[in-house]
């Protein structure tokens, strides 16, 4: 028997649906006398003998049909992932089926609409075989492969397989598509990293200690029931602690985005910064097709991905990918871009690529001596200094603000250059935030990532000691940290430092002001965010600005 193998696996159970039986058979306008073929536990075996366990949903009348991919760790069964949803404030409706697995798409929609539904579990998860289970690594892209050329092989499959699937489940797409698996023909990696360091083990690095520890701490273990019995996972948490800078490890779980060559639609959203938004962009951006497209949205993960909107936009695309349809998508313009002007009301705006062909990238240049952002260059030096750690005494924070004088949309990437120096530490920890307030003077919240609503209209991060850019791949608009050494502060040095703020689309009229902070702690602390407990802050931070420091934030300015 093959290592990882086991004599006994669940057999198939099918069982026949009919739309109206289900809670959203109103839902979706599809025919609610529809019926849909139901198989569970189907073993698909891969290229070394391992088989994963999936759940097929497929229309009942007899045919070849497209297919549709999932793959995740979280369990095919997790369906209805209602108790999880709830856990979770303010989330917003969805309006799925009780079939839906976590993050996949919903069967009750897409099999009456002509397609199979495939959800896989990951290897040594819940019911698979496999030894061992590991986060984005080599085996879990070429399992992928292996699941997309097993689909395309079934007596119900034409031949044509896409994915889908929010989250891990489009993380999961990206390390797949880079194998390019013959039949994969078409991709939706809605809002999903790729770079695993940069985008979720750390911020600009910064080590996240609350909700990557959540997730793969205490959440994915053997003891929570997502590990297959007699499998051991890896150990995602200590290599966070033992592995701080980018090594090759890290670099195993970074695909080649430049080799994938299916159709692509990557989503992001401004809400999901911090773990979702930098590498859905930059999926779009390297990955290698030809027939690629980003839709970024200022919205809530979950609700914009199952709302009628968001089907159809899926549907279209896979329609014409994958049923070859005529249907106008392919006349789409590349970019959709929502530019938020308050919560939940914003414009669509239409462009060629990302970033913008059309921005105007904008310093404006720090003065320490009275907080602002101005237009040209300050010629008179001057510093602030402020505690580095939380204080109730003293400054612990400070805030730069500049008012515009006519409208303008803010889309794409921001940057961050300071002149700073540490007292009483060798390293600094940063945390940047740009928020709007309108002419009132009244603050403008968004969604935020976890559903906040009280959210930032851009975040960013850096640890100084990682500063060190990579030359090749940092534009003047976005800095690329290479992660590889330490580059610790000597007592008194003054140095300067580029802060990647991800990108972002916002939208200020004549009299809105930006407002960016600058401080040593984490600027939203709520439930099941993220959080940099494990600081290297100590002491004060200073920054410096004019004359020879030019401690600058470049806004991305797009004509209205």
């Amino acid at each position: 028997m093959r290592i990882g193998r086991r004599s006994m696996i669940p057999e198939i159970k099918i069982k026949t649906i009919t739309v109206s039986e289900t809670r959203t058979w109103n839902t979706y306008g599809v025919d609610k006398e529809a019926q849909i073929i139901f198989e569970e536990d189907v073993a698909a075996e891969m290229r070394d003998g391992i088989r994963l366990m999936t759940n097929v949903f497929r229309p009942a009348d007899e045919g070849k049909y497209p297919a549709i991919l999932s793959l995740a760790p979280y369990g095919k069964h997790s369906y209805p992932p209602d108790k999880q949803f709830e856990r979770i404030p303010n989330v917003g409706p969805l309006p799925f089926s009780e079939y839906t697995g976590w993050e996949m798409p919903d069967p009750v929609y897409w099999v009456p609409n002509g397609y199979v539904v495939v959800g896989a579990d990951c290897r040594a998860t819940n019911e698979c075989e496999g030894e061992h289970f590991a986060h984005f690594d080599p085996q879990m892209s070429r399992d992928f492969h292996d699941l997309v050329e097993w689909i395309a092989a079934q007596p119900w499959c034409d031949g044509n397989v896409g994915s889908n699937g929010v989250s891990y489940l489009a993380a999961s797409q990206w390390l797949g598509a880079s194998e390019n698996p013959p039949h994969l023909k078409a991709a939706i990696p809605w809002e999903g990293f790729n770079d695993f360091y940069r985008e979720h083990v750390t911020h600009g690095g910064m080590p996240d200690t609350n909700f990557y520890r959540e997730i793969w701490g205490r959440r994915m273990n053997s003891e929570t029931g997502f590990i297959a019995k007699g499998a051991t996972a890896e150990d995602a948490v200590g290599e966070q602690k033992n592995r701080p800078l980018m090594d090759e490890f890290w670099r195993s779980k970074h695909p080649d985005l430049t080799r994938i060559n299916t159709a692509i639609l990557a989503v992001a959203s401004w809400a999901t910064a911090g773990l979702h938004t930098r590498g859905s962009i930059e999926g779009f951006k390297q990955a290698g097709s030809e027939n690629k497209w980003l839709y970024g949205h200022g919205r809530k993960e979950w609700e914009t991905y199952y709302a009628r909107e968001g089907l159809e936009i899926q549907k279209r695309f896979l329609d014409c990918f994958l049923k070859g349809q005529e249907n106008g998508w392919r006349e789409t313009p590349r970019v959709r871009i929502e530019v938020r002007d308050h919560f939940y009301d914003g414009r669509d705006r239409y462009f060629d690529d990302f970033p913008v062909p059309e921005t105007d990238y904008r310093p404006l240049y720090l003065n320490a001596a009275d907080g602002s952002l101005n237009d040209g260059i300050v010629d008179t030096q001057s510093q602030i200094r402020y505690a580095a750690l939380k204080s109730e005494s003293e400054a612990d924070s400070t805030t730069w603000e500049y008012t515009f004088s006519e409208a303008v949309d803010l889309i794409g990437h921001m940057k961050l250059k300071l002149w700073v120096s540490a007292e009483g530490s060798d390293d600094m920890d940063l945390h940047l935030a740009v928020k709007k307030f309108d002419k009132h003077g009244n603050e403008v919240y968004f969604p935020d990532f976890q559903h906040v609503e009280q959210g930032l209209a851009a975040s960013g991060w850096l640890r100084v000691s990682h500063r060190e850019l990579d030359e090749k791949k940092s534009t003047p608009w976005q800095p690329w940290l290479k992660h590889e050494r330490f580059l610790r502060l000597a007592p008194e040095e003054i140095v300067p430092c580029e802060v990647e703020i991800l990108a972002s689309a916002t939208g200020f009229r004549a009299g809105d002001k930006l407002q960016l902070i600058v401080q040593g702690y984490d600027i939203l602390s709520v439930y099941n965010r993220f959080k940099h407990e494990e600081t290297v802050n100590q002491g004060h931070h200073v920054i410096h600005t004019g004359g020879e420091f030019d401690s600058h934030l470049l806004i991305p300015a797009v004509a209205v």
